[in-house]
């Protein structure tokens, strides 16, 4: 049972093999593909800082006090699905592992399994489907009891995110939404976020009975309750505000892709005399 969380404690780490493994493994995998192709410096930039994300939210005292504070446990998965997924898919790791690898691998990328994984359908279901689960189902108060699912749980996080993300940006091959449907594609994911942290905010009892066992010293049901509350404000809030800050860039893609349109246009309609 950790103390009671104070600001004096944002200096702890915690530094577990298994996350640091993956990340490791992951960076090294990424880094040896770039070597192998010329690949623009700003995807591996967004790449390292996915990776340093992902360290801050598992490691550091985000991740020391993620089984303590459903709070923090919220704060730890908008950091994994909302701000590193995100930076993975601009990185566009699938499209680096395509240009750097041999013709069997580029097959199997091209191949109906892969295609299905990445269609847009598929990531948007994942997405629909993943946030209610790991929230508003007894799996969550399995993963705060079993250390080994909560290290697939963040795995799970980064992986559906970047499906979901990878298609919003579209910045690697595969079925290809019009700039306007990924923002519709991004909104409509919106309510998602918002009625799981509701459901959290709204809550009339503990739906978790592990944190009676796992919340800090001198935590009483009044406050154990209060702190899910907080979890699902920040859910429903941050969630929210972190999709529309998404869309921001997409908008601005929509616009530079239609202006783009014009001018083909324009030319095409010159050259014909009209």
């Amino acid at each position: 049972m950790n103390p009671a969380f104070s600001w004096n404690h944002l200096n702890q780490w915690t530094f577990s093999w298994v996350p640091n493994l993956l990340l490791g493994i992951f960076a090294l995998a990424y880094l040896w593909a770039q070597h192998r192709h010329e690949w623009p410096a700003s995807r591996t930039a967004c790449f390292v800082a996915g990776l340093a994300v992902t360290f801050v939210a598992v490691e550091s005292a985000v991740g020391v006090y993620d089984h303590a504070y459903f709070a923090d446990h919220m704060v730890q998965h908008l950091l994994l699905i909302m701000v590193a997924a995100p930076l993975f898919a601009l990185s566009a790791p699938l499209e680096l592992l395509y240009l750097a690898s041999g013709p069997s691998t580029r097959r199997a990328l091209d191949g109906r399994v892969m295609r299905a994984l990445t269609h847009p359908l598929f990531a948007f279901a994942c997405y629909a489907f993943f946030i209610p689960f790991t929230h508003l189902t007894s799996f969550f108060n399995l993963m705060l009891e079993h250390e080994p699912l909560h290290d697939l749980e963040h795995v799970a996080f980064l992986v559906v995110g970047y499906l979901f993300f990878r298609v919003a940006f579209g910045r690697e091959r595969g079925v290809a939404l019009h700039p306007g449907l990924r923002l519709v594609f991004v909104m409509v994911a919106v309510p998602v976020d918002t009625f799981t942290g509701l459901a959290l905010a709204m809550s009339s009892k503990n739906p978790f009975p592990a944190y009676r066992h796992l919340a800090p010293a001198g935590a009483t049901p009044a406050s154990i309750l209060n702190d899910i509350h907080l979890g699902g404000a920040i859910m429903w809030i941050g969630g929210d505000a972190l999709m529309l800050l998404a869309c921001v860039p997409i908008a601005f893609i929509w616009v530079n892709y239609e202006m783009q349109r014009t001018r083909v246009l324009d030319a095409e309609l010159d050259a014909q005399g009209l």
